[in-house]
């Protein structure tokens, strides 16, 4: 009893541990301590039932785990936020069984009393392979566990459309030099090298306590390997802030305008009104200051003699679902939209000449003779739109759709689904959104140079494998809006952060992103949010460092000529897939056989 009580701490330490690694926690230095109470309670499982008992354990440390991290599901849905926590823990338990089994260097099930004895035997007189076969075998485990870990966060984020946040690899957030390693086989992989150096103490440690014991002696190749794994990503990450710190391309003014709408799930309290007259005061004010800033700076430039640079922005950016009304789009190109949008645009339009970024519903729509009308059954996107100075629009459609908030699966089959989402949400269902199809970036023109741009709308820039595909040779710039204002004053908007800046890593494009009640940013190819010149940080906070606040940020973004490709961006989930399954495969072989 006491040592399944043991067990149980263990196993929930690490899962409410891997917890703490992300907002509004942030205590990433322990991703390299927080599997081994996890491990060690697989480990030391014995007996025929040791799968199982490894899966429930896996389990109840993944529950712990997105109960705690997933917390903000609840401002929706408590049901909800139940059932995913419980629904993602169904992976580590995976791993568990894994781990407990094939993937366990102390496994003692199936090995004869004879052979028990004759391998006791070879331990005390030193053969059999003795302390480098101890450390080779060491390494096998710990690349079979790190390995299938790995793949299985993939899996995670690939089942079911996926749900890929808070992997191991967030942890790295705020670590640079780590986070580097993203753009090799993509956030996943940033978890193997954490899982298989604590898999190879867990070890090393044991074999410690044994060689103390006079058991066996001592060489810990499989720890200076380990140590040196972690050097090189250090490495790594240095030569890859130093060779990508250039500030030579496309220079790009961004105006992030965020409001901070209240909502109540899917409803928000504003009225049209009220959320129109937002973003025109905010916008204009905003202009207005940087207009007084600016000619400050000029009288400034003219006593001292020194060069100026204006504040004046290229472009205006408001987030998801900014304004009310809906665009009209037909299939020959030509659009309109409500008479309330086009007063709003035309008074910030008024102020110069901007491209106009945000995100909107977008409707089919149809000519009937002069008139443009929405076409009967005509499909809805969740859209990403810019209107340029010249009154050209283009949109992109947004292709991951959020279950139960913009799609409900079998709804005309089991029309209580929908009753259920109006309950939660609190609006009216109107129908499901429909999923993009085009994977061709937007084309702009910045400073000169053409620019391609990979538009991402709501959760999309957390999924690596969608961005990807938008990736060009030549100069890109990633756009996301996106509104968290669903889980109010919750964690998921420092989350959602947290999880998208690693897709600047892992593409080496630049990103900038604008909410509302969320992070509103500009990342530069390295995951960091310092200005290109300065060295600020480029976050929309306000004096108290919360991001949850009415504002706006004049955000500066240096957009490469020729930024390459990453090896992420050639392979994709590939690797992370071969990881896995050369994990799995390494477990049959030295773990199964064994």
């Amino acid at each position: 009893m006491r040592s399944m009580l043991s067990r149980w701490g263990a196993v929930l330490a690490s899962g409410a541990g891997m917890a703490l690694l992300v907002p509004p926690f942030d205590l990433g230095g322990l991703v390299w301590v927080v599997m081994l109470p996890l491990l060690a309670a697989l480990w030391t499982l014995g007996g025929r039932r040791a799968g199982w008992k490894g899966f429930g354990y896996g389990w109840l440390a993944g529950a712990a785990c997105f109960l705690i991290s997933l917390h903000w599901l609840s401002e929706v849905s408590w049901v909800g936020w139940l059932v995913v926590a419980c629904y993602l823990a169904l992976y580590p338990a995976l791993w568990g069984m894994f781990a407990a089994t094939w993937g366990n260097p102390w496994r003692e099930r199936g090995v004869a009393e004879e052979d028990r004895i004759a391998r006791k035997v070879r331990e005390k007189s030193g053969s059999g392979g003795g302390p480098l076969r101890d450390s080779l075998l060491s390494m096998g485990f710990a690349f079979a566990v790190a390995g299938f870990w790995c793949g299985g966060e993939w899996l995670r984020g690939w089942v079911f459309t996926g749900f890929g946040w808070n992997t191991l690899g967030v942890a790295f957030h705020e670590t640079p030099v780590m986070a580097q390693s993203a753009d090799l086989l993509g956030i996943c992989g940033l978890a193997f090298l954490p899982v298989f150096l604590q898999a190879v103490l867990l070890q090393v440690g044991r074999r410690l306590f044994d060689q103390a014991r006079g058991r066996r002696r001592g060489l810990r190749v499989d720890f200076g390997v380990a140590a040196v794994l972690v050097a090189l990503a250090f490495c790594y990450g240095v030569w890859r802030i130093s060779s990508l710190s250039s500030r030579d391309g496309a220079r790009l003014k961004v105006l992030l305008v965020q409001l901070n709408i209240p909502q109540e799930a899917a409803r928000r309290l504003w009225s049209p009104e009220e959320i129109h007259f937002g973003y025109e005061e905010e916008t204009l004010q905003a202009l207005r200051e940087l207009v007084a800033r600016d000619a400050a700076r000029i009288d400034e430039a003219m006593v001292d003699g020194g060069s100026l640079e204006l504040s004046t922005p290229d472009w205006i950016m408001w987030p998801e679902s900014a304004l009310v009304g809906r665009v009209l789009r037909t299939d020959d190109g030509g659009w309109g939209t409500w008479g309330q949008n086009l007063e709003t645009m035309e008074r910030v339009m008024a102020e110069g000449e901007f491209t106009l970024v945000m995100g909107l519903n977008e409707v089919e729509g149809e000519r009937l003779g002069d008139a443009l009308v929405e076409k009967d059954g005509g499909r809805l996107w969740n859209s990403l739109v810019m209107f340029d100075p010249e009154g050209e629009l283009q949109t992109f459609r947004k292709h991951h759709l959020v279950i139960f908030g913009e799609y409900i699966p079998l709804a005309e089959e089991l029309p209580f689904l929908r009753r259920i989402y109006e309950q939660q949400s609190g609006a009216q269902y109107g129908g499901a959104f429909a999923k993009g199809e085009a994977f061709d970036p937007l084309e702009v023109e910045v400073d000169g140079r053409e620019v391609g741009v990979i538009p991402t709308v709501c959760f999309e820039d957390t999924v690596p494998r969608l961005m990807r595909r938008f990736v060009r040779d030549g100069p890109q710039l990633i756009l996301n809006v996106t509104n968290d204002g669903w889980f109010k004053n919750s964690a998921a908007a420092a989350q959602h952060f947290a999880n998208s800046r690693f897709r600047a890593i892992e593409l080496r494009r630049p990103m900038v992103r604008c909410a509302n009640t969320g992070v509103s940013a500009a990342v530069n190819p390295l995951g960091s949010t310092a200005h290109p010149d300065t060295g600020e940080r480029q976050e929309l906070r306000d004096e108290a460092g919360s991001h949850l606040t009415r504002g706006w940020l004049l955000a500066e973004v240096v957009i490469p000529d020729r930024p390459g490709l990453s090896l992420y961006a050639v392979i994709g989930d590939w690797g992370v897939i071969g990881l896995g399954l050369a994990g799995l495969g390494m477990g049959w072989r030295i773990g199964r056989r064994r």
